[in-house]
């Protein structure tokens, strides 16, 4: 039951308070049959056609981060969505909200980023608005999208996991939350991390086509740890995830020491997490190795009836009890 009296920025990271508003107030006055809100993409049948549909907003800061900007960031972040829930992306709206005294060669090289992304995709942006806001009241720059793309292969979903399956995750996490607050300089440090920000698209295309996928899901606010939340709330199995299996890159996981951070609730922008019968979970494996965005991927736990909670095996062979992201470690991070 959701006790906050006013909005906190605890609200938008993906955790249990972002949950509770989104079921007690979004979800409460706007439900109907084609609601999901556990969902990525939701169906849409015309003229005996599935579409898949979503909408994302960006508020990015800063800008641009080394490995990406808030253009790419808003093409791929949209269809990532469609791509995990099984879609090949195809429309694009854009909506840009400008504050007063951004700079025009800046909102040009961000447009161009967004374009250029865009079009690797074969994606149209086929319709947008634009809003300018008054100086102080914007980060610069807000972008918002909806996305439509074409169901090509087997129905995905929550309710196909099974008591077993293995968990997947294409490459290292926490790049993009780390990469971004390096780029602020808040804290005095500075790096050459990048931005894991890219297309899933070929991740998922490549799994679907190996067979045995049950579902998947890109690891944006919350990371890795609040993807697994979401999968234990959902099918009522604990997860096991093994910390030596995890992958993690030494930087990512320096500055997380350094800063108190943890990288399993840092912030991916071009990773997935799927969940694979057993029996097929090396077979996509080895096909997401022969990918660029693969090459890291490993297999990371599976889901336990036996287990209560989503748990961490640490390296010595305790265990860690990994709670629901409540605070907001990193904000504006996508």
């Amino acid at each position: 039951m959701m006790q906050d009296t006013h909005i906190s920025l605890a609200h938008g990271n993906g955790g249990r308070f972002m949950r509770e508003l989104i079921g007690e107030v979004f979800a409460r006055h706007l439900a109907n049959p084609g609601l999901d809100i556990q969902a990525d993409a939701v169906p849409l049948v015309l003229d005996n056609r599935e579409l898949l549909f979503t909408t994302d907003g960006f508020t990015v800061q800063p800008l641009e981060f080394p490995g990406g900007d808030i253009g790419s960031l808003a093409v791929h972040g949209t269809t990532n969505d469609l791509a995990v829930a099984g879609a090949i992306p195809r429309y694009l709206s854009l909506n840009a909200f400008i504050e007063e005294g951004l700079e025009i060669a800046q909102l040009d090289r961000i447009i161009a980023s967004l374009a250029a992304a865009a079009q690797a995709l074969d994606v149209a942006v086929v319709a947008g608005d634009t809003k300018i806001l008054r100086r102080g009241e914007g980060g610069g720059l807000y972008l918002a999208t909806t996305g439509i793309g074409i169901r090509t292969g087997p129905r995905l979903g929550l309710d196909l996991i099974r008591d077993g399956d293995a968990i997947l995750v294409s490459g290292p996490v926490g790049d993009h939350g780390i990469a971004v607050m390096l780029a602020r300089e808040e804290f005095g440090l500075h790096g050459e991390l990048l931005s894991d920000s890219a297309s899933v698209l070929p991740l998922t295309r490549a799994a679907l086509e190996t067979g045995g996928v049950r579902f998947m899901r890109d690891p944006t606010r919350g990371g890795l740890a609040t993807v697994c939340h979401e999968l234990h709330l959902a099918t009522g199995l604990g997860i096991r995830l093994q910390q030596a299996a995890v992958p993690v890159r030494d930087p990512v996981q320096s500055v997380c020491d350094m800063l108190g951070y943890d990288p399993l609730y840092l912030a991916c922008e071009g990773r997935v997490v799927t969940v694979v019968d057993p029996a097929a979970a090396d077979a996509v494996l080895q096909r997401w190795h022969s990918l660029h965005g693969g090459r890291g991927a490993a297999v990371i736990g599976q889901l336990d009836a036996a287990a209560r909670h989503v748990t961490l095996v640490t390296g010595l062979g305790g265990e860690r009890i990994l709670e629901e992201l409540e605070d907001d470690p990193l904000p504006r991070i996508c």
